[in-house]
């Protein structure tokens, strides 16, 4: 073990906490903690607002047990969805026993990371702030954020990271192990996440709309997972639907000749397979449904609580 790396507990009582992971859209939440995970657990896309509602993935540290809430990015909403969403990511932080607030160190402290850093000032939750994208700011602009930040709400803790290219992470999980309370695991420690593997499927497709579409298609998409079949020789049917609000997406989704869906299916489903580490059939299909996104069956499928 070199110097600076921090020693696991081997021996001790075990610990076990929810660690929120809050910020603007884009901030880089998502690979984040699929980076402090080592695994895939929630998706990830160049657009803001990727997540919509709240993911848990589970980190053995050691004895302790963190559990971090993987949140949406808080912005000024306007939709039904938009409300449910950045009501999740502060519920998530308001429930946690630790929020960590990241953010895009290019970006600075913009108006919106303001915002987000006062409130969580006024809910009282113990803080940590991470400053990602570290290694893409000039050093001499890092110490002047960390402060400007710092003196609006003192954090426990500050860290300087790359979240996409994995440095400083080490150091991240040993600080939020040893601030977690005492108490047992909550999850069997080979948990990875509490996402279903229906959500996980209609996810995994809604990461490709995302990243194979452009300009009005992405945010006015959601996907859900109708079906799911075993079968015997152990591989999965897996049914899905994109619903769109308008007729000119769905057309942008499928694409000429079928070729944009046909895309979609197919990487997904690759992506699957190595997730689930199965044989997977996927079938998509796109649907025109208006004003879904203000509707509260489709935003409660989601797994958000409607927030009016």
């Amino acid at each position: 073990m070199s110097e600076t790396e921090t020693p696991i507990e081997a021996e001790g009582p075990r610990r076990c906490g929810l660690v929120a992971i809050v910020g603007a859209p884009n901030a880089g939440k998502s690979t984040l903690v699929n980076a402090l995970t080592g695994t895939k657990v929630s998706i990830v896309s160049p657009k803001p607002q990727t997540t919509r509602f709240r993911i848990r993935a589970v980190v053995m540290q050691g004895l302790a047990q963190i559990i971090l809430v993987d949140t949406p990015g808080i912005f000024a909403p306007r939709r039904r969805l938009d409300r449910a969403m950045v009501a999740a990511a502060w519920g998530g932080a308001q429930d946690a026993d630790l929020a960590v607030l990241i953010v895009d160190a290019r970006a600075g402290l913009t108006d919106e990371v303001r915002q987000i850093t006062e409130k969580l000032k006024k809910g009282g939750r113990r803080a940590m702030l991470l400053l990602n994208k570290a290694d893409l700011v000039d050093p001499t602009r890092l110490l002047p954020l960390s402060r400007d930040l710092n003196e609006i709400l003192p954090f426990a803790e500050t860290f300087m990271v790359s979240a996409l290219k994995g440095r400083g992470l080490d150091k991240v999980l040993a600080v939020l192990a040893q601030n977690l309370p005492e108490g047992p695991w909550l999850f069997p420690e080979d948990d990875l996440s509490d996402l279903p593997q229906r959500m996980l499927a209609a996810e995994i497709v809604r990461e490709q709309v995302l990243r194979q579409t452009h300009e009005e298609v992405p945010h006015h998409a959601t996907v859900e997972t109708e079906s799911w079949a075993e079968r015997k020789d152990g591989s999965a049917r897996i049914d899905v639907t994109i619903y769109v609000t308008r007729s000119t997406q769905k057309a942008i989704l499928i694409g000429d000749g079928g070729a944009k869906i046909k895309s979609i299916g197919q990487t997904a489903r690759r992506e699957l397979e190595a997730l689930l580490e199965r044989r997977i059939h996927l079938f998509v299909n796109v649907k025109e449904r208006a004003g879904w996104d203000e509707e509260r069956g489709r935003i409660r499928a989601l797994g958000l609580d409607d927030a009016g």
